[in-house]
């Protein structure tokens, strides 16, 4: 029986204005679709007090915030966009061209074609994430995106070294120190100065996500991610600081970040509860942690592993790390979460910055129906077909003649009447048309 020791606040506490962030939006979008740059630069110094000569970066100016990071910045960059594009890859050498001779002379085939320009966003706030350049930039590299714009928000007055050396190690051909609605809108439809993208991708604020979610359609999206979300799913095989601290890891990244112990050890959660307490009298983000743990933090106890994975079912979690005797139980019989980290020697924190796999994942329930970013999401799978013999356009048109005089399609039946008159046979008549 599932038993809640903590929980959160309610869905309906929770919810956001979402009316007020749509309409703002829509607001920002018409104002950049019908004035251009003239619009991004009023809402830039408006939201951000920025108004430079150009909102994209020169090489020189590049260059310069690059000679910002040490050595040693540089190479943990190159180290962790080394991971990450390695897996990508992977996952690119996993998609293949495929054709397939159907039936004598019916060919039939697919191939996997890079979108022709994205746009990576990467956010800015309490915690510029480094990170969120290297998911974006350097995935749509190795799937072969042949234009690929960076933008993030200036931060203090001014580009972030560290995010502007990642997209430009990374790959970026264009990158602009713009952030928010005005960037994303820019991006995607297009300004005299910016030309549009075909694909947005990256993680951002509520409004953020809005603006990609009302241009889904004439651009393509990665995904909406909302608040990050982590998962720990453990048993007494492991200790409650081990809990606490990945739990509190994770929570500081906004403050409506849930965070949630999922275990079978009524003990555990309770120490673990305890100890979470502990860590924030000492941890120097408590401020933003610890109002995620107070009014997003839950704590659940279960009565076995197949219990706490129909609770993980449920909840379908951004992150789930398992720490469990066997972990792989879980990899075998879970189906809904964003990523899996098994056992207690990895975390999310390795998933977020460096390990190779991809931290742009579904939240809000998504992962019901989607996986996260990966090198595929840059690749259309287009298919062709080629009939190469008289004798296989004749028998494919007899049987879709027939097929479109069920469905009454008249001139769709025609197209295969003609081929089967030309190409060898006799056409199915519809009523009043010649055969």
């Amino acid at each position: 029986m599932v038993r809640f020791l903590k929980t959160g606040r309610t869905a309906e506490q929770s919810a956001t204005d979402a009316q007020a962030v749509r309409d703002t939006v829509v607001a920002i979008l018409r104002d950049i679709e019908a004035r251009g740059d003239a619009a991004v630069r009023e809402l830039s110094a408006k939201y951000d007090r920025w108004s430079p000569e150009s909102f994209r970066l020169s090489e020189a100016e590049i260059q310069a915030c690059v000679r910002q990071l040490t050595p040693g910045q540089l190479d943990d960059i190159r180290f962790a966009q080394q991971q990450i594009r390695h897996f990508a890859q992977v996952q690119k050498e996993a998609l293949r061209d495929v054709e397939v001779e159907t039936l004598p002379g019916v060919v039939l085939g697919h191939r996997n074609l890079a979108v022709e320009s994205v746009a990576c966003y990467v956010p800015g706030g309490k915690f510029p994430l480094v990170a969120s350049a290297h998911m974006g930039v350097v995935t749509a590299k190795v799937a072969g995106v042949p234009r690929i714009v960076a933008s993030s928000p200036p931060v203090n007055g001014q580009a972030l070294p560290a995010v502007v050396a990642a997209m430009h190690l990374g790959g970026a051909d264009e990158i602009y120190t713009l952030g928010g609605v005005q960037a994303i809108g820019a991006m995607a439809l297009g300004t005299p100065s910016i030309a549009p993208v075909t694909m947005l991708v990256g993680p951002g604020n509520a409004y953020v996500a809005e603006a990609k979610r009302q241009l889904f359609g004439r651009v393509g999206i990665d995904l909406l991610a909302g608040p990050s979300e982590t998962l720990v799913i453990a048993d007494d095989s492991v200790d409650a600081e081990l809990c606490a601290t990945d739990l509190l890891g994770q929570a500081e990244h906004g403050y409506n970040t849930p965070a949630i112990l999922l275990t079978t050890s009524e003990r555990l959660a309770r120490e673990t509860m305890a100890e979470v307490e502990r860590l924030l009298a000492v941890l120097p983000t408590a401020a933003t942690a610890g109002v995620s743990w107070r009014d997003y933090g839950e704590v659940i106890v279960c009565d076995s592993d197949e219990e706490m994975v129909r609770e993980a079912d449920r909840i379908a979690s951004e992150h789930v790390q398992v720490m469990t005797r066997d972990p792989d139980y879980f990899l075998a019989h879970m189906r809904n979460y964003g990523a899996l980290f098994l056992g207690p020697r990895t975390n999310v924190a390795y998933g977020d910055k460096v390990i190779g796999t991809n931290h742009t994942l579904p939240t809000g329930k998504a992962a019901r129906y989607t996986g996260g970013l990966w090198v595929g999401k840059f690749i259309k799978t287009c298919t062709y077909q080629k009939v190469l013999t008289d004798e296989a356009s004749a028998l494919i048109g007899r049987y879709c003649s027939r097929l479109c005089a069920i469905e009454g399609m008249v001139a769709h039946g025609e197209q295969a009447n003609i081929r089967v008159r030309r190409y060898g046979g006799e056409a199915v008549p519809y009523a009043g048309v010649a055969s």
